[in-house]
């Protein structure tokens, strides 16, 4: 790991929630391959961040981190819902931002049929947009601080 503040304890940063510095997209990639290493099914991933501020860099570093091709790993803005097949698991990566005016973002994408699979791993850019949190899963929140050419401050915790 290059240029975080520590190393990351996935485990300690769910529980206790932990801060890191990303100077780079290079960096977030990283930190998200160190989030994905430690995964083993069925986390939802909860990402919260401005436009830019590098939430698909940082599923990338996730797929990465579980084999996957992260030439394939592109934005959902527009479909909403990218299914990404690993030798684990599958992984979804869903984003809100086009659901502005939607009530419930959460059944717009079908999310309640995507956490019937158990083992998946659940990736949701503007995570801010769902009026209820009630998963069964494990929850990791990240909130990530910063765009453009700016350094990213990113606090992992559940």
């Amino acid at each position: 790991m290059k240029i975080y503040n520590s190393k990351l304890n996935l485990q300690r940063a769910v529980n206790n929630a932990q801060k890191f510095v990303c100077k780079s997209p290079e960096d977030t990639f990283d930190l998200g391959e160190k989030i994905g290493l430690g995964l083993r099914g069925g986390e939802i991933i909860l990402l919260s961040g401005g436009l830019g501020a590098g939430k698909t860099v940082l599923t990338k570093g996730i797929l990465y981190a579980l084999e996957y091709d992260t030439r394939e790993v592109t934005s959902p803005s527009f479909t909403l819902v990218n299914l990404y097949k690993t030798e684990k698991f599958n992984v979804y990566h869903i984003d809100f931002w086009r659901l502005d005016d939607v009530s419930d973002v959460g059944a717009a994408v079908g999310l309640d049929e995507i956490l019937e699979d158990e083992t998946a791993i659940v990736i949701i850019e503007w995570s801010e947009k769902l009026k209820k949190i009630s998963f069964p899963n494990k929850i990791i929140r990240v909130t990530i601080e910063g765009d453009g050419d700016d350094e990213r401050s990113v606090l992992i915790n559940n």
